[in-house]
């Protein structure tokens, strides 16, 4: 941290981007296709019982459709950053437009499970290298003040996209059918590639960025390591684990069928208590970003706090006496799981402070993985207990709680070295600020 950067909060830096419309626009572009990206990403969510009935497949090959699209994101995400300080944010972005487009149509065309599956790994392949894309696309035409603003409007332009999904999707789904409906949705990206390549620009004049070193694979490997040897790296990683695969495995693939096949709703009815979900992450990330903003010790108890309720909620639901629970506590479970995504994003409060700005994007990466890992990890579990067990939905989803016990256990075990190696970080900090001029 320099002394400049870390002088006066929220103060402009010199050479500082200057912000304005124009930058709204361009930003705005990259959001854009974050936004299709979502839609694509979460299109399954709402079509898990129209794809186990064309594909003729189970529960596990079921799961296995969003297992393999997670699996390439989270392996993707260090080497996504590194291609975008190396080629810049339009072309990566190119390059996840065709991808994920190419995914989406394919998808809509396939005629065996396994060109389906493709199709999804493509899908995945393109929508990895967006979110991060467009995080560098703030950060080069905003001012660093409004770093934190920007990185929130675009996590709410992804959750409005996953909104579209519910709504509109599984309308179309239902109204003109899988190829048209996918294929139809795959227009889209279309649009963005379109857009992206004729008006979104880098950087704006006069603010291009310093040339990079050469990243061979000796300087990648001494960033991940520097990286994970800090402890608040790994509480970053293990809080993102435990806090965000129940909302994801419920919206990206399980949430329709448990409503649907085991609480005995419709399908409409069961798209609107997703769409809750999506509402309340939306309302929670503003709530839990402004209390972290001024009560930055409130970070670990609103993340254990996520995960205590979760799972109680879970378990409320599963072991109600009767065949189904009562819609009440379905509205009260989707409403918690509305935070998961929220909380989820303190991970990355963790990894920051823990690491200079040079290994910034090398612990997102790996902090970005911790949910996606769980995510992977349950959605397996539960398709595999499925077919095991006849669809017992309750044996099923009680492996969430087994992720849960595991990343509790983390978390309370790295938290005091965290803690104490940030407030080391902090007092170096200051005393750089001091003894270094202006």
């Amino acid at each position: 941290m320099s002394a400049r950067g870390g002088a006066i909060q929220g103060a402009a830096l010199p050479g500082d981007p200057p912000g304005g419309r124009r930058a709204v626009a361009v930003w705005g572009i990259g959001v854009a296709v974050y936004f299709v990206a979502v839609i694509f990403r979460t299109s399954l969510g709402v079509a898990g019982l129209d794809a186990a009935d064309r594909f003729h497949v189970g529960a596990s090959a079921l799961s296995t459709f969003s297992i393999l699209q997670l699996l390439v994101y989270a392996g993707m995400q260090i080497p996504v950053g590194l291609l975008v300080d190396r080629l810049g944010t339009k072309k990566v972005l190119a390059i996840g437009v065709v991808l994920f487009t190419a995914g989406q149509l394919g998808f809509a065309f396939s005629p065996s499970y396994g060109m389906a599956l493709a199709s999804r790994v493509l899908l995945g392949c393109g929508d990895a290298m967006t979110f991060i894309s467009v995080l560098r696309l703030g950060g080069r035409w905003f001012p660093a003040r409004r770093g934190p603003l920007i990185a929130q409007l675009a996590g709410l332009a992804g959750m409005a996209g996953n909104l579209v999904s519910t709504l509109v999707l599984a309308r179309l789904l239902h109204g003109i059918g899988w190829t048209a409906a996918f294929a139809g949705s795959a227009l889209a990206g279309v649009v963005v590639l379109v857009l992206l390549l004729l008006f979104l620009k880098d950087h704006p004049e006069g603010h291009e960025p310093e040339p990079l070193p050469h990243m061979g694979a000796a300087y990648v490997r001494r960033q991940i390591a520097a990286a994970w040897r800090e402890p608040g790296t790994r509480l970053g990683l293990w809080v993102h684990f435990t806090t965000q695969f129940p909302a994801m495995v419920f919206l990206l693939l399980w949430g329709m069928p448990f409503l649907v096949q085991a609480q005995g709703l419709s399908r409409a009815t069961a798209g609107e208590l997703l769409t809750l979900v999506v509402l309340c992450n939306m309302t929670v990330g503003l709530v839990y970003g402004q209390i972290i903003a001024r009560h930055h010790g409130a970070r670990l108890p609103l993340a254990l706090g996520t995960v205590g309720a979760t799972a109680a909620l879970w378990a409320a639901t599963l072991a109600y006496p009767g065949e189904h629970a009562p819609m009440w506590l379905l509205i009260v479970l989707c409403a918690v799981l509305g935070a998961c995504g929220p909380a989820s994003m303190i991970g990355f409060d963790f990894a920051r402070p823990a690491n200079p700005p040079e290994r910034q994007g090398t612990a997102s990466g790996i902090t970005n993985m911790g949910g996606f890992t769980a995510s992977m990890t349950t959605l397996f579990a539960i398709g595999v207990l499925l077919d095991a067990t006849g669809d017992d939905y309750t044996v099923a989803f009680s492996s969430v709680f087994v992720l849960q016990a595991l990343g509790v256990v983390q978390i309370l075990r790295l938290r005091k070295r965290a803690a104490r190696r940030e407030r080391e970080r902090l007092v170096a900090s200051r005393v750089e600020t001091v003894h270094v001029p202006a």
